[in-house]
């Protein structure tokens, strides 16, 4: 069984991702295109570091043994 290339399905993933965080940003549309795109990235970084704040918590709460918090 070939596997197929996961190229298109990941521009597919971010594209979507991306829409999300413009709608999240800017719900109306109301926002010029650079100033929508500029929070967004904001709103991007932020849920990016959030996940990453929660990993580590995570893992360090496996290390010792217990329940993430």
């Amino acid at each position: 069984m070939s596997r197929e290339d996961p190229g298109p399905a990941a521009a597919r993933g971010q594209a979507g991702l991306r829409a999300r965080f413009e709608k999240q940003v800017d719900p109306d549309g109301t926002l010029n295109p650079a100033e929508r795109t500029r929070r967004a990235e904001a709103a991007r970084k932020a849920h990016m570091q959030r996940l990453a704040l929660a990993s580590a918590k995570a893992r360090k709460a496996a290390e010792q043994g217990g329940p993430a918090a």
